[in-house]
């Protein structure tokens, strides 16, 4: 015998098998039967030509859908959801989590298509974005003239922006005619050569309200537009061909302003940077300009009179000391040789002619002791006389004698003349034992008058 279901045990199969099979589906059809009770839950009918079937749209799922304010009926729509058994009513239904315009669907493909050919000529890429001018004095806005977005930029410009000056050029933001409006006003900013920066702006809305900046002719003249360009088309969560080939993006139009001009404490901030980097470049000049200095000082100072004196006095006394040395090394020598000669000489003389012939030759020898001793005197004497005559040579030995050098304190100068010297220069004075400074006074520049000096 055939098993007998009962009405719900059959509903309840019918439920496991559908819900089972369909765990999600997408459903395209037209609304109709709309209905919103206070619940939030929404109730409508999907239908076509041929068929109808039932939608519940719960309140829990009803986020982040741009369909959910303008769900209307007789709109082509498309669904995605679960298929469920209602068994009070032995019907089934869909449960919706996803509500999408119909029209949608084309405009999401299209952006998409558009997107991507944007990209391939590079007209996202980061390096070709300019940066904004830091402080624009004349700004040039694309907008609606009696939008919200228009009133939300003026407001936080003139807090932010004063004293620039603000070129507002109205265009259609959407509708029909709104994509020539914006293209135009572009253009004429361009012809007018007179901003700095342009701001595109409009409030939020559907994408099919911002579509006018979705399409190609307005992207490549943002894309060529030869000005920085700050696009704020809609909400932070909207996002548009124009916003992504922009030199900037504004999440909204107050942000633009945001953008254009920065807060006093930025610029603050930014002067201190800049007097930081100034401070440390003059640190660094200074640095090097006092290592210079001191680099020529040195050369000066070797270079002048005084210094000139000294290395001549040191080096006269150096070879006469070396002169002494060799004389004396070069005498002892002769000497040594001189004795060692002789004591060979009186032991072969001994050695061959006896005694007699020795005392003779030692006779022999004390006198050729006597003439190598007269002859090395003479030697030490000449000696002496050249020892003497370099030292006359000393440059210092005039000035033991009352002599003085004259030299300009300033530039280290030798004087030589009276001419060299006016009244109240500073003098350095050198004498045999010391040295001091002067100034001159008034006084004849002839030779015999001389100069007074005081001390």
């Amino acid at each position: 015998m055939q098993h007998v279901f009962s009405v719900q045990e059959l509903t309840q199969a019918v439920k496991g098998v559908v819900e089972g099979q369909f765990p999600l589906v997408w459903v395209r059809g037209q609304v109709s039967n709309l209905s919103r009770p206070g619940s939030g839950h929404i109730y409508f009918t999907l239908k076509d030509e041929l068929a109808q079937l039932k939608v519940v749209w719960f309140k829990g799922n009803q986020w982040q859908t741009p369909a959910l304010e303008s769900l209307h009926n007789g709109q082509e729509i498309v669904c995605a959801g679960r298929l469920s058994v209602y068994p009070p009513q032995g019907t089934y239904q869909l449960i919706a989590e996803w509500v999408q315009d119909q029209g949608i669907g084309r405009l999401q493909a299209a952006f998409e298509a558009l997107k991507q050919k944007m990209e391939a000529k590079g007209y996202f890429a980061q390096d070709r974005k300019r940066p904004l001018p830091p402080h624009p004095q004349r700004v040039a806005v694309v907008t609606a003239p009696q939008g919200a977005a228009v009133r939300d930029f003026l407001r936080l410009a003139g807090e932010r922006g004063r004293p620039a000056a603000i070129r507002i050029y109205p265009s259609l933001m959407q509708g029909e005619g709104a994509e020539d409006n914006v293209i135009g006003a572009l253009e004429q900013v361009q012809l007018d050569e007179w901003a700095e920066v342009v701001v595109i702006t409009r409030g939020g809305g559907s994408l099919e309200d911002l579509w006018t900046f979705n399409t190609e002719a307005v992207a490549e003249a943002v894309a060529h537009f030869p000005l920085p360009t700050v696009a704020a088309i809609g909400h932070e969560r909207d996002v548009t061909i124009v916003d992504l080939i922009a030199d900037s993006r504004a999440a909204t139009p107050s942000h633009a302003a945001q953008l254009v001009w920065p807060l006093r404490q930025e610029l603050v901030q930014e002067v201190d940077e800049w007097e930081m980097r100034l401070d440390k470049a003059w640190m660094v000049q200074w640095r090097h300009a006092q290592r210079r200095f001191a680099e020529l000082e040195k050369g000066l100072g070797w270079l002048s009179p005084r210094r000139r004196l000294q290395r001549m006095d040191k080096e006269c006394h150096r070879l006469g000391h070396a002169l002494v040395r060799t004389g004396r090394r070069f005498v002892t020598q002769q000497e040594s040789r001189a004795h060692d000669s002789s004591e060979a000489l009186l032991h072969r003389v001994r050695r061959h002619f006896g005694r007699t012939a020795t005392e003779r030759l030692e006779h022999a020898g004390r006198r050729l002791l006597h003439c190598r001793s007269n002859h090395f005197n003479a030697v030490a004497h000449r000696l002496e006389i050249q020892t003497s005559a370099l030292a006359h040579l000393d440059p210092k030995a005039p000035l033991r004698h009352g002599f003085s050098l004259v030299s300009r304190v300033d530039t280290g100068e030798l004087v030589t003349s009276a001419a060299q010297v006016a009244p109240e220069d500073f003098l350095q004075v050198q004498t045999g034992d010391g040295a001091y400074r002067v100034r001159a006074t008034a006084g004849d520049t002839a030779a015999s008058s001389g100069q007074e000096t005081e001390t």
